[in-house]
């Protein structure tokens, strides 16, 4: 417990409880042994100041002898003897707790009526004042009024408790609530997801939640996200009017040696094709090599901030991004080019063509589309499971299921009988996590169980492996997300074919780094309107590009088909 909250509770309880009901009186010798007892509480002694609170009520007469009550409830519930937290509940009148005392006593009958499979009586319990709490309890205040308001069917206002909750929360317990809250935004269609985010009063901790829910639908927002204070783009020169404003000195970290080098060469050439693409002012820009480590990162970090740069793309390794978002202070604005294990600190960007991003894309496309009962075939290397287990996770977010899983090996040998037994379950559409040689050789099978009519979209690594239409025309049929520099040209680029035929780095599996890189410049020179404005997105090579609220490029793809075992941008598709 942080010690300015222990040195303002001892002093300051009597008078809190004083305030908090005009029924409660204190006496100047029971107050702080009541305190005191609390204090032990919140130190994690539960057992001990459960103890002590209750021989306090037990040794009081009055008023008082309530909120120790109460409170001796709440202490024996958090040491998990909830039995002996019902009896000392029966004994008091709640009508005469008030201030924090009422609100911990309305806590711990939610939780209470939670653990006993009631959740429609937690907002009933829900009176007093959850500010009179610590930051943990107003969180827990929150989760309870999530789980209870859910059961009742609010699913926007479960949502929007939860979104309370969110700052009290750390680590493992934050992500699983943010996931939460996700899950029941995508319960809501996108009318009354648009309607309700827009009555939202600014400020609403629930506004940035519902506007990424809308950008990863492709919605607009009603008003820009809630960013507080942590963009500054007042050192930059002023934006020009289609929202042009670079940064005055760049840094890119990039493992320009080691093992990732090879891929950090078609991000360096894209990057530097779309800054010298633009004619106008550009800021200096100097490359430090990251090693591929994340030790190499935080040095390269570290010098880039000392040289005076304000602005850093890079680093490119997941575990190079999670170290520089760990430390203790990002002094220096970053647009990561991957999703590291640590989520943006504010002021700080992430952009990846993480293979997530694909399955979410894929599961998206297909529910658009009605399709809710899905076979999945992926692949057995990370980029195929991860694939598969956001398009999963996805799909049971909004309502879908899978049908079945068909896990297969680089030579993905007779799966019939698997893909015969998901049609027979009733199976509407499939989604591919594999590789073009893999998908070559799945097609025929899936044919044979019926799936030739039926909806399938895999993953960009379907591409992986392509190129000789006489070999690909199998994959005919095939949608999947991939960038609109390759199905229909970008702004400020020279065509796919033209690039490739002059650049190694522009060719075969090599451009989607090259169009990656070349975004990551487009949203370094265009970032204050993508941070400032509703209709912030770019055009980029990859797809279309906005901020999530939340520190993170939403890409949606352009999505292509194969015809004629050739992949070209998919009729209708807008992005």
């Amino acid at each position: 417990m942080p010690l300015h909250r222990l040195r303002w509770l001892a002093p300051g309880l009597a008078l809190l409880l004083a305030a908090g009901c005009a029924s409660v009186a204190t006496t100047p010798t029971a107050a702080p042994e009541h305190a005191a007892a609390l204090v032990q509480l919140e130190q994690g002694q539960a057992r001990e100041a459960a103890q002590r609170l209750e021989a306090l009520a037990n040794a009081t007469k009055g008023s008082q002898r309530n909120a120790l009550l109460a409170d001796a409830a709440f202490a024996w519930h958090e040491a998990g003897d909830d039995a002996r937290a019902r009896t000392l509940v029966a004994q008091l009148d709640p009508r005469k707790v008030g201030g924090a005392s009422r609100a911990r006593l309305s806590l711990l009958q939610a939780e209470l009526a939670l653990a006993a499979q009631q959740p429609a009586g937690v907002q009933a319990a829900l009176v007093g004042d959850p500010a009179t709490l610590p930051a943990p309890l107003q969180a827990r205040w929150y989760l309870a009024s999530g789980k209870g308001l859910e059961a009742t069917g609010d699913t926007f206002g479960a949502a929007a408790a939860r979104a309370r909750a969110d700052a009290g929360l750390a680590g493992e317990a934050r992500d699983g609530n943010r996931r939460e809250i996700e899950r029941l935004l995508s319960k809501l269609d996108d009318a009354t997801l648009s309607s309700r985010a827009a009555a939202l009063p600014a400020g609403d901790p629930l506004y940035n939640f519902a506007g990424r829910a809308l950008v990863r639908r492709g919605l607009p927002l009603p008003r820009p996200f809630e960013r507080g204070e942590n963009w500054d783009f007042a050192q930059r020169a002023p934006a020009a009017a289609d929202g042009y404003r670079p940064p005055r000195k760049l840094a890119v970290l990039l493992p320009l040696s080691g093992q990732l080098a090879t891929a950090a060469g078609p991000v360096r050439d894209g990057l530097l094709a779309g800054y010298y693409a633009e004619s106008r002012a550009r800021p200096p820009i100097t490359f430090y090599d990251t090693t591929g480590t994340p030790a190499g990162a935080l040095a390269a970090y570290a010098k880039a901030v000392a040289d005076g740069n304000d602005f850093v793309i890079g680093p490119l390794g997941r575990d190079d991004v999670g170290a520089v978002f760990a430390q203790p202070e990002v002094r220096v604005s970053t647009l990561a080019l991957n999703r590291g294990n640590v989520a943006p600190p504010p002021g700080n960007i992430a952009f990846s063509l993480a293979p997530e991003d694909d399955g979410i894309a894929a599961a998206d496309y297909l529910l658009a589309r009605e399709h809710r009962n899905v076979l999945v075939i992926g692949g057995s290397d990370e980029n195929g499971r991860r694939a598969v287990d956001a398009f999963r996770e996805r799909l049971g977010e909004r309502g879908g299921k899978v049908a079945s899983v068909v896990s297969v090996s680089e030579q993905p040998g007779d799966v019939s009988a698997q893909l015969a037994q998901a049609a027979a379950a009733g199976a509407d559409s499939v989604f591919l996590a594999v590789r073009g040689p893999q998908a070559r050789a799945l097609v025929p099978q899936l044919a044979m169980a019926g799936f030739a009519s039926r909806t399938r979209v895999a993953g960009s690594q379907l591409v992986s492996g392509t190129g000789k239409a006489s070999e690909d025309v199998v994959l005919d049929g095939i949608v999947f997300p991939g960038e609109a520099w390759a199905a229909r040209g970008v702004a400020g680029l020279p065509s796919h074919s033209q690039a490739a035929e002059m650049l190694p780095t522009a060719r075969g599996g090599a451009a989607r780094l090259f169009a990656f890189g070349h975004d990551a410049w487009l949203i370094t020179a265009f970032l204050e309107r993508l941070v400032t404005r509703t209709d912030g997105e770019l055009a980029g090579a990859t797809g279309t590009l906005r901020l999530d609220g939340f520190g993170n490029v939403v890409r949606q793809p352009q999505w292509s088909i194969f015809s004629g075992g050739v992949a070209v941008p998919l009729a209708g598709s807008g992005h």
